[in-house]
This record gives C-alpha cells, structure tokens and sequence, in this order.
C-alpha cells in the first residue's frame, strides 16, 4: 500500500496482498501549495488489527523535479523513516514577558494542518512548554489536526535568562507511547528587546537526537513517474481569444486544399504528450458544447489519409486519443452499468480459469472427489466452460445496453460508422470494426483487465483472479476483431473458445447496428429493461463522517456507502448493487455546500442538510476521494434540489463539535448559519470540465512550444501539395494562413498577461 502525504495532500493507493514485489499502476494528479519543498511517498504494510506499519519512503525535492521539466521515470530506493522528522503544518504563539520582566509567558492558541498520526485519520493533539529545565503540559484535543487551546504558561525568569523557550506538539496514545508532531523554539533573547513576540511559527523535526546511519537499498525500490506542472490560471476573460478560435476551426470543418489547424497539431504533438492533449481538447470541447463536431472532423481528417480498412483507428493519433479520452470521461456511469455485474461475480467466485496448456496447475484446482484428482484436459475443460459463461453474460448484457447508452456517444459513433462507410463503400466489414476498435478494445477490454483502474473494483485482483480477467478481456477483444479466427491463428489454444467468439462476434455486430441506428430506430420494450421513471443523475463511494445528531446516514454502521441520487431522492447502500440502507427524499435537502477543511482534516468534504421524517434539520458530512468529485457531486445535488421551496439562505461551512460551532464559535446548534448558501452554483453539466480555465491553460502550454514547429509544418505540407513560387530561405515561408496568425496573436497576448501577472503573485508568496 502507498501513501502520499504533504501539507493538504493525503492520497492512497489500493493494498497489494501478500507479495514483496507490488504492482499498482496507478496515477494521481494533485495541487501543490506554490512553495512546496518536497513530496513524500510512504510504502506501507497494511495492518487490520493495529496501526499499519511503515517500510520506508521515498523523498522527491522541487529541485529535483525542477532538473527534469518533462518527468523523472525511474527506480528510487526506499530510506528508512524516522518518526521524529515526519512532521508538519504550524502553530500560533504569543509569547511575552510580564512584571518588567521577571516572568515569561507562553500563550499557545492554536495548530492547523498537524500530522495525522492514528487510524481515524486524525491525531490527539496537546503541547509541552519547556523552559530553564521546567515542563508543563495543556490540555488534550481529540480527534483533530487543527486544534484550539488558548491557555498560557508562565515560567519565572532567570538571572540571567535561559536562552531558549522550547514548544513542543505531541500525539496523545492510551496504550503506545506517544507521537512527536514537531516542536518549535523560541529566543529569549530576542524577545527581550522586543517585549512580546506573536505568530504562526512552522513545526520543526527534532534534529537534537544522534541519528544513525540510514538504511537505504534494503529496504527495497519503488518505481515512479512524476512531472511537475507548474501551472498558473489566469481569469476566464483572458482564455476567450483561444477558446473562441478553436471552436471556429471545428465549427469551420475541413476545407478542401488546405492545411486544417487540427493537423497542424495533430503531427506536431509528441507521442508522449498526445494522450494528455486529447484529454485536454475533449474537456474543452465538451464545455463547448462542440465535443460531436470535433470528434467528426479528427474521423474526416483521418480517414482523408493513406489507410487500410484493417489497421483503422490502431495508431495512437489524436483521433485515437481523443476517442479514447472521451469514452473514459462520458461514459464512466455506462460502463459500470455493463461490467459491473460480471466482473463482481469473477470476484466473488474466484474460480480457477486457465486454456493454455503450458500454464495448468492441476494443485490449484484439487481434487474433484475424494480419491481423484483432475486431469489437465478435464481442468482446461471446465476453465472454458468458466470462461464461455462470462463472457456470455457480459455479451448478452451489452446487447442489451444501446438504448442506455449515452446519447452523446450514440451520436459520436453513428458519426463514425456514416464517415467510414463513405470512405470504404467496398468494406462494409470495416465500418463495424470501426466502432469496436474503440469500444471494446480501447474501452471495455482494458476496464474488464484492470477493473481498479476504472473504480469498478476499490483493490486490485489476486493472482487466480487477474489470470481470469486477463482471459476475459482476450475473449471481449477478440469479440471486438469480429474475426476470431484472425486471434486464434497467434495463440492456437483458444481454439476450443472458436465457437463462442464467433457467437459473440454476431452479437456484437448487431449490437452496434443497434447502437448507431437513428433514434427512431430504437426498440422499446425489449432487450435491456425498461428504465424506472426516476433518472439516476450521479453515484458513488462516500466516506461518511459520524457526527452527533440522528438520521438514517448517521445511524448507520459503515462508514463508506455506495451514494445513489436520482430525480427523487439520494439514496445509499453498503455496495454496488446491495439493498438499499436508506434515503433522503430530494424535497426535504435543504442545502448542499462545501464544509471548511479544519473540520475534518480534508478539503473533499461536502454537507447535505435535510429535514428528517420527525421534521429536525439534520446535516450529513460526506467526504469525496478528490476536488472534481465534490465538485460534481454539489452541481448535481443543487441542480435536483433547485426548486425545493425551503431551500436555506445560510449555512455552517465547519462542524458542531463539543458545545460550539468550529466555524463562528456559536454554541446553539440551532443557531442560523454564518456563510452564505451557493444553490445556483453549478456546472453545466456534472460530467463536463471542471476546470475549463485550466484546460485552456494546458492547452495555451502546449501551443506556446509549438509555434516554431506549427510554421515549419505548415510550410511542409504547402510544398507536398505543390511548388511553392521561388526558393524558401532559412526560417521563411508561404504567407501563413490567417487561422494560424490569430492563434499566435492569442498565444502572445497570453503570454503578456502571464508576465504582468507573475510580479503580482511573487508579491504575494512573499
């Protein structure tokens, strides 16, 4: 199991069991604090009874990410973590001197971002004041990394006075001893001519201790890819000349003769930087509202180059990328709905499935009676009967799944199928192949073989269970060929699955006729059922967080739920699938807003309030794995509940805890809120871009080290199509067309407001 901690950041991968060589593939992108020092990542040994234990730890400094602008990818070795340098965050003193300084006196008032220490996600905070060899202690904060104090210590002032006044911040254990959370230390005689001295002073490790050597190589290697994107978001207005020139270049389409500025960037991006670049376009795009037209128009320009109908689509170009990107950010919601079923009953069965002769391992299986163990034929045997069933169940459902499909992907493949079929009349074959080297090759294959990496599972898959997938999603992409035989020829041991992949493949072929027809073609009342009245608008996994009061949520046992909100209410049950626990009708949400980070240690977490059936207003605190989930999550729960009579007009963005309010300190739970509510605050969409100012940002990014290239390019094309009018000299050209003069002009003036701006932000940081 990984960690990644830093001041506001707290990520974690899924536990990889009973192995010394761990494999996550995972990707996390996270927003650093502009002066940042450093970034650890802790492996860890996970633990169900007590806390789990540290292996070691991978340090990665700004300096070096800095002396590798395009990412660092490689093996680090792990060093040995010593609990006394672990700490962070800050804490506020007043320090000062009384009776015409005979006394000194130590007002702690409070910390913010402590480290998190115990299991619940917090720690138990107090402080030790240590001055002329005295000690005294405060008072114990529980379950907190923002605690409050305001108590005073007072020590008597020597002659002449000690030189240091050491403040120290410790976790509270009842059974192992307990944690140091950092410690800071302040001259006495500075404070002398000063008279009084207050702040907020960063906690430091306790370097005073001997170290010993550190262990490092032993403790084994982690392998990493990080880059860091130093990003800077301007206003909204500043982006318009960008945005507005790319929508008028898709709206434009393909113009016969000439060089389209989507070629232009489609072959000057790099290989490596194209995946992000796809994503980037498809979020702005979709923001746009224009997401169909830019799609069609890379299926135009692509198919306008030399191709052949088998290798269609198979190339990592842009218009693979960004098909591929936007399957992943539409059609999240669908897939889960289609392989959701089937991969948890792989998960759930754990059966052993193997075809391949060379891999059978007759001591996995067993004995299938009391005195005989199977055979190799007979265990191949009932691994294809294993397989041929899911990969029946999973085939029958897609058939069923077009009219649930989201019509945006609907549309995007109808696109496609009528431009290849235009392009290859002779290959009707190929217009098929087409839609599957995207759906299921791209999209379904890769979710049924990694299940984690498209949040259908919360762990990875054992060994047995991995091998089974791994079949699954050969047999769907093989399916996906829509020539079976092609796939069988390179690993003749499938040979006995034939009959059933191509069963497959003449479902497949008539779910996508289905798929790509006109809505007027869709069939109604057979296939998948009928969809209930009431839509579902958004679901997922929510960390509840236990408060005092009563409801349904905070009666519950568990402590993540599986969130459900459609038109009527929001629901919740303990998975995927499972018997509903409870709900909240939509009529009785009163509000939806962000609660304040020193609440509960996590800027993700959002408050529902409702009115229960008794008719009290209770409030549910739900936390979110990231920003773009609570994010999506608030617009949807706003735009259901946007017509709630009794919406209120203020709200606690902290928590009631003890006898008051974090937030404004009232100690009447009952009392009116202190911040104003955001109802009409909401995303287009809550599966469009978040952030349309930071995809334009990465795109203006991008662009801003490609104008040279985008002129030489240009050029390049211009002489292929015909003999430019005398010869061209170094660093000149053809006039370039007047697309690409704006692009650079709006590039440019982006990169003034960028130098006016910078000043601003140094200011600031200092």
């Amino acid at each position: 199991m990984l960690g990644c901690h830093r001041c506001h950041l707290s990520h974690r991968t899924a536990t990889v069991w009973k192995t010394l060589s761990p494999f996550w593939g995972e990707e996390y992108e996270v927003q650093l604090h502009p002066t940042f020092h450093s970034i650890s990542i802790y492996v860890m040994d996970e633990d169900a009874l007590s806390r789990d234990d540290v292996i070691g730890k991978v340090c990665i400094t700004r300096t070096m990410l800095a002396e590798h602008p395009k990412g660092y990818s490689g093996w680090m070795s792990l060093s040995e973590v010593d609990p006394d340098e672990e700490v962070q965050g800050e804490i506020h003193l007043r320090v000062e001197l009384l009776e015409g300084g005979q006394r000194l006196r130590c007002t702690v008032l409070e910390a913010r971002d402590l480290a998190k220490k115990d299991r619940n996600g917090a720690s138990d905070p107090f402080v030790c004041v240590s001055y002329n060899g005295k000690t005294q202690e405060s008072t114990v904060v529980k379950k907190s990394c923002y605690p409050r104090w305001n108590e005073g210590f007072e020590f008597e002032l020597p002659n002449p006075p000690a030189e240091k006044l050491c403040v120290e911040v410790w976790d509270w254990d009842l059974v192992s001893k307990n944690d140091f959370l950092g410690k800071v230390v302040v001259s006495v005689q500075g404070l002398q001519a000063a008279g009084h001295q207050e702040g907020w002073f960063r906690l430091q490790p306790d370097t005073a201790k001997p170290r010993e050597d550190r262990r490092r190589g032993s403790l084994g290697s982690l392998q990493l890819q990080v880059r860091l994107r130093d990003e800077t978001v301007l206003p909204s207005h500043c982006y318009q000349p960008l945005v507005q020139l790319l929508c008028q270049e898709v709206k434009a389409g393909h113009q016969a003769g000439g060089v389209h500025l989507v070629t232009l960037l489609d072959e000057t991006t790099t290989a490596e930087c194209r995946q992000d670049v796809a994503v980037n376009l498809v979020k702005l795009f979709l923001g746009q509202g224009l997401v169909k037209e830019f799609l069609d128009l890379l299926f135009e320009l692509e198919l306008a180059k030399p191709c052949e109908p088998n290798t269609l689509f198979r190339s990592n170009s842009l218009a693979s990328k960004s098909m591929e990107s936007f399957l992943k950010v539409t059609g999240m919601q669908y897939l889960h709905a289609v392989l959701g079923p089937t991969i948890s009953r792989v998960f759930e069965e754990k059966k052993y499935v193997e075809l391949d002769p060379s891999k059978v391992e007759i001591k996995d299986v067993g004995c299938s009676g009391l005195h005989r163990v199977q055979t190799e034929s007979e265990v191949m045997e009932q691994g294809r009967q294993l397989l041929q069933s899911y990969l029946g169940e999973l085939l029958d459902t897609i058939g069923k799944s077009a009219p649930t499909c989201p019509p945006v992907i609907r549309a995007a493949f109808r696109q496609l199928f009528q431009r290849v079929g235009e392009r290859f009349p002779q290959h009707q074959h190929t217009q098929f192949v087409a839609v599957t080297s995207f759906l299921c090759l791209r999209f379904f294959s890769p979710a049924v073989m990694t299940p984690k990496l498209f949040h259908l599972r919360e762990t990875h898959a054992d060994a047995r269970t991995s091998r089974t997938l791994l079949l699954l999603a050969k047999a769907v992409q093989m399916v996906g060929n829509m020539e079976p035989a092609a796939g069988r020829a390179k690993e003749e041991w499938l040979a006995p699955l034939q009959p059933a992949l191509q069963h497959g493949a003449s479902q497949m072929r008539a779910f996508i006729t289905r798929l790509v027809g006109t809505e007027e073609e869709q069939e109604s009342g057979e296939g998948w059922p009928c969809a209930p009245h009431t839509t579902v608008v958004k679901e997922g996994l929510l960390f509840v967080h236990k408060t005092r009061g009563k409801g349904p949520l905070l009666a519950s046992a568990s402590k993540k739920l599986h969130f459900c909100l459609t038109t009527e209410a929001l629901s919740f049950s303990k998975s995927p699938g499972a018997e509903r626990c409870g709900s909240i009708a939509l009529a009785n949400i009163r509000a939806a807003e962000k609660v304040e980070e020193k609440s509960f240690g996590s800027c993700h977490v959002m408050q529902v309030v409702y009115v229960d059936e008794a008719g009290q207003q209770e409030t549910a605190y739900l936390q979110c794995k990231c920003v773009n989930e609570l994010n999506q999550w608030l617009s949807a729960l706003r735009k259901v509940c946007g017509n709630n009579p009794q919406l209120l007009h203020a709200y606690h963005p902290g928590v009631f805890r003890g006898d008051k309010w974090s937030c404004c300190h009232q100690k009447d739970r009952t009392e009116p809120g202190c911040g104003r509510t955001r109802h009409s605050i909401t995303l287009q969409d809550w599966s469009d871009p978040l952030q349309p100012d930071v995809e334009a940002q990465r795109l203006f990014q991008h662009l801003h080290g490609l104008q040279q290239p985008l002129r030489e390019k240009y050029w390049q094309l211009m002489e292929a199509e015909g003999p430019q009018s005398g010869p061209r000299s170094c660093g000149e050209g053809p006039p370039l067309p007047l697309e690409l003069r704006r692009l650079f002009e709006a590039l440019q003036d982006l990169e003034r407001c960028h130098c006016q701006l910078s000043p601003a932000l140094l200011e600031l940081q200092t």
